[in-house]
């Protein structure tokens, strides 16, 4: 990333670009991370506490469900005491829950505290993106929010390998710890970089809760929220269905499969690097062409599912299209939000995990449609969420 040059010229009315990111984005692997974790542990932590690994999977959803609750806490937050106050608060609350879970005496301490950590984590997303959308100058504000979304996405491997080796090294309880303390010697930095509230008028909490009920009656923000959940629920559906019934070279085997998903790492990395020629594009030509390239890249997965590599490359260009149709997406919405953006963020933060709780559970119930039956619903859903957006963006051209 190479913005000293540029930052160096920088109106000092926007908050500097490159030390921005260089926070948010790391900062939003561990925080985002904290629920992945848990997956690379569980046969030590059941070990530890006398059940069995598929006993303690329930840890991953308890900190979830908390997870997508807290944005509905966290946006109005952000709109009420500004963004550098709630990452704050929500770092030093989350650091301290995850210090606590390995001394936890049994599962249940284990759960609550897993519900604390989500509902802490909350915290950042809403807030990370309130202050993008706020501070950072237009004209780099998407390369800023395709960073950070793309930490969250990368989250999903690469806390899981960090998690992985630190348990090998040492024990599960030391993932907990090194977390916690890596958030706690983050908050000087936040406290730093970050600017504080302007002042002004400030919205109240309940006011901040009112704005958020009237977003859902704008049809562009309705139809953004739609194309959200399906894209993430895509995302998270297509790689559970990989694990379930993938191809018969990884099939059953852990190593193979976590390479299969890492595979899609780099397109993490490649689309942040490419979004300064993708801002050149309208809004809602990223937001539907990201939508397009989701759904050839799903279709192509679907016909080619037996082929490891034709899978691998589809799956990269899968992650590469909600990587640059996220940051898009909350650039609508924000800019549709007037000053309640925390709000309208948050909401957005919290559909996304709905969408993402669901794509499991859906592939669940459908898994006896087989690979590529699975996959043609997925892409189903994609072309309608994309062709529902299409339509309102050319429905507001029309009347302007």
């Amino acid at each position: 990333m190479t913005t000293t040059e540029t930052d160096t010229h920088q109106d000092p009315s926007w908050a500097p670009f490159a030390p921005t990111v260089w926070l948010l984005a790391p900062l939003g692997i561990l925080v985002v991370g904290q629920m992945y974790t848990v997956i690379a542990m569980l046969p030590p932590m059941a070990a530890s506490y006398g059940t069995t690994a598929g006993g303690l999977a329930w840890l991953a959803s308890a900190f979830g469900i908390a997870y997508a609750a807290g944005f509905l806490v966290a946006g109005p937050a952000t709109d009420s005491y500004g963004p550098r106050a709630v990452i704050t608060a929500g770092l030093v609350a989350t650091a301290v829950a995850t210090a606590l879970v390995p001394l936890a005496p049994n599962l249940l301490f284990v759960g609550v505290l897993r519900v604390l950590q989500g509902a802490t984590a909350a915290c950042f997303v809403p807030a990370a993106f309130a202050y993008v959308t706020d501070r950072i100058e237009p004209s780099r504000r998407a390369v800023a929010l395709t960073w950070i979304t793309g930490g969250s996405i990368a989250a999903t491997v690469l806390m899981q390998i960090t998690a992985q080796l630190i348990t090998s090294a040492l024990n599960w309880q030391a993932v907990f710890l090194v977390s916690a303390v890596a958030m706690a010697a983050c908050v000087p930095v936040v406290r730093t970089v970050l600017r504080p509230a302007t002042p002004g008028a400030v919205p109240s909490p309940g006011a901040a809760f009112a704005a958020m009920a009237g977003l859902l009656a704008r049809p562009r923000l309705l139809v953004g929220y739609v194309l959200a959940m399906v894209l993430m629920g895509s995302f998270v559906g297509i790689y559970t269905m990989v694990t379930l019934a993938g191809p018969s070279a990884v099939a059953g085997d852990p190593s193979a499969l976590l390479i299969l998903r890492a595979s899609a790492l780099p397109a993490v990395v490649a689309v942040p690097l490419l979004t300064p020629r993708l801002v050149r594009l309208s809004q809602p030509v990223r937001v539907v062409g990201g939508g397009v390239l989701a759904l050839v890249a799903v279709l192509v997965a679907a016909l080619w599912s037996t082929n490891v590599v034709a899978l691998g490359v589809s799956l990269l260009f899968f992650v590469a299209a909600v990587a640059a149709t996220s940051p898009a997406l909350i650039e609508v919405i924000a800019g549709q939000a007037g000053p309640a953006k925390g709000a309208a963020v948050a909401l957005y933060a919290f559909l996304l995990f709905v969408g993402a709780s669901l794509g499991p559970v859906l592939v669940g119930v459908i898994a006896g449609w087989g690979f590529t039956g699975v996959l043609s619903l997925f892409a189903g859903l994609i072309a309608l969420a994309t062709a529902a957006i299409g339509g309102a963006f050319a429905t507001a051209s029309s009347h302007r």
